[in-house]
């Protein structure tokens, strides 16, 4: 198996792009502009989230699953509607291998959150498995 070798200014462009058409999504652009109340320090983190994920950097130590597990009303739909956004925002991205690599993960991300969600807010209820259809299966 090799590893791959992402430059850090693609993982940074990847996280800004994504972010940036979040923010402006009809959907989850409310709901992450009112709970990030610092955008500089989220894509940071987010930056080096990614670039953990992807270069094995291990700059990120945290628990977005907790994080997570405290918001209200999330949905399978609002996961489905993050993995559409980070397909179409990645689809643009210059370097495809990492693109593609980012959303294989994401959809990792997105399954791991929304069964933690579940079982975090209805604990005595069996999770259901997140079904975004073709495009995020």
């Amino acid at each position: 198996m090799t590893l791959d070798t992402y430059e850090e200014h693609e993982i940074h462009q990847l996280v800004h792009d994504f972010y940036d058409d979040i923010r402006v999504h009809a959907v989850l652009g409310p709901i992450f502009n009112q709970h990030i109340t610092d955008w500089d320090h989220h894509l940071a983190t987010m930056v080096d989230f990614w670039s953990s994920l992807l270069c094995r950097s291990a700059r990120y130590s945290g628990s977005p699953m907790m994080k997570h597990a405290r918001l209200p009303e999330l949905s399978a739909e609002l996961f489905c509607a993050w993995l559409a956004q980070f397909e179409i925002s990645t689809s643009r991205h210059p370097n495809q291998q990492l693109a593609n690599h980012a959303r294989e993960f994401s959809k990792r991300i997105a399954r791991s959150l929304w069964m933690g969600y579940q079982i975090d807010q209805n604990p005595d209820q069996p999770p259901r498995e997140l079904n975004c259809g073709e495009s995020c299966a």
